[in-house]
């Protein structure tokens, strides 16, 4: 069941007082806190230096590959920057449907004259993609639904015991992730995940693992439905973006607690649809430059527990905007949260994706 909608919020409508037209844009992200913090870091200061602009956002970002190429093939593009999880920009930028960028022309430098290729460094995972994070998708857990006697879940093969762990889980109606956390607990060793997933069989093994627990899934589409249904004590445990947990954790001080281990790191970050005017590229453009520079990257890190790309931001990560917290002890790649973790394949996804995904969707619907 899907529980949230793609929901459209004009952010400033304002207009330049020499009465110049104003440049109506589009941004697509998902919604909730980390789009959120989206607002607060780069948009909200960058609309207060351009009153000309207005800014709409899209919560659409889920679906990035397959509206972009629905758009291409009709010949309207009406989204002017996407932001989008690092595989799908790569297939995006494979297929023509995202401009490629020169790093250094287009975004700032470090403050210490670090030239922006240098300082965003393997974070460039594609020629099209500028990158603004680094996050994690983990579980989180209610703490008042452990079972008596029993340790709260700590090893992410713990979502597979539901003898110990009984309850409702939630995983994403998506075969990342999933498939690699099926095989893990199958036992096929983490530097081998991926080659055994590129095969049919080991397909059908990560499948046949999660068809252990299938009837106790609640299937999640919108990264605000995990955080709702432990929220609401629906379920027991589910996976989403750490993020998401940080805010229903520490801000909304809800009974759950952060599973880390087999946290799987991923890159977000933005891509430029081919295709704008001119007028619309400029725009797109100069807020980028804004956006991802070192001091907005950090401050970011103010609002949402995800760390900055840029190697010169982390050092000025500090507390969070309103509760005034420590933020680095909340970040995934705090080295007390990643004692186990998997690194996201791109290129792996970027390849198998479409196939995988139909085998997958199909699985769902037996």
């Amino acid at each position: 069941m899907r529980f949230t909608k793609t929901l459209m919020m004009t952010t400033s409508l304002a207009l330049l007082a020499g009465g110049a037209s104003a440049q109506d844009l589009t941004f697509v992200s998902w919604g909730g806190a980390y789009q959120n913090s989206q607002q607060k870091a780069y948009v909200e200061p960058w609309l207060a230096q351009n009153p000309d602009v207005s800014v709409t956002w899209d919560e659409s970002s889920a679906e990035a590959v397959a509206r972009l190429r629905a758009m291409n093939e009709a010949g309207n593009i009406t989204w002017d920057l996407v932001d989008v999880v690092a595989a799908d920009a790569i297939r995006l930028c494979d297929e023509g449907l995202a401009m490629e960028i020169d790093a250094d022309d287009m975004l700032a430098e470090a403050p210490d004259g670090t030239s922006a290729e240098d300082d965003f460094g393997d974070m460039l995972v594609s020629d099209c993609f500028i990158p603004q994070i680094a996050y994690s998708t983990t579980f989180g857990y209610r703490t008042d639904m452990v079972p008596d006697g029993v340790e709260p879940p700590n090893d992410i093969c713990d979502v597979f015991d539901l003898e110990t762990y009984p309850g409702q889980r939630s995983l994403e109606r998506r075969p990342i992730n999933n498939m690699e956390w099926a095989l893990y607990c199958d036992g096929v060793a983490k530097e081998d995940i991926y080659d055994v997933l590129a095969t049919p069989e080991g397909q059908d093994q990560a499948l046949a693992k999660l068809d252990t627990i299938k009837d106790s899934v609640v299937w999640w589409s919108a990264g605000a439905d995990t955080p709702q249904l432990l929220a609401d004590g629906e379920i027991f445990m589910g996976s989403t973006y750490n993020g998401r947990l940080f805010s229903v954790i520490v801000e909304q001080e809800q009974p759950v607690g952060m599973m880390w281990d087999m946290q799987v790191f991923d890159l977000d970050g933005w891509i430029i649809p081919t295709g704008l005017s001119d007028e619309k590229l400029e725009a797109v453009k100069e807020f980028v430059h804004f956006a991802t520079d070192t001091q907005r990257l950090a401050d970011q890190a103010a609002y949402i527990s995800y760390g900055p790309a840029r190697q010169s931001s982390a050092p000025l990560v500090g507390q969070h905007a309103e509760l005034g917290i420590d933020m680095a002890p909340h970040m995934p790649t705090n080295p007390e949260n990643a004692t186990n973790t998997l690194l996201y394949n791109y290129e792996f996804w970027a390849d198998y994706r479409d196939d995988i995904d139909a085998k997958f969707q199909a699985w769902l619907a037996q």
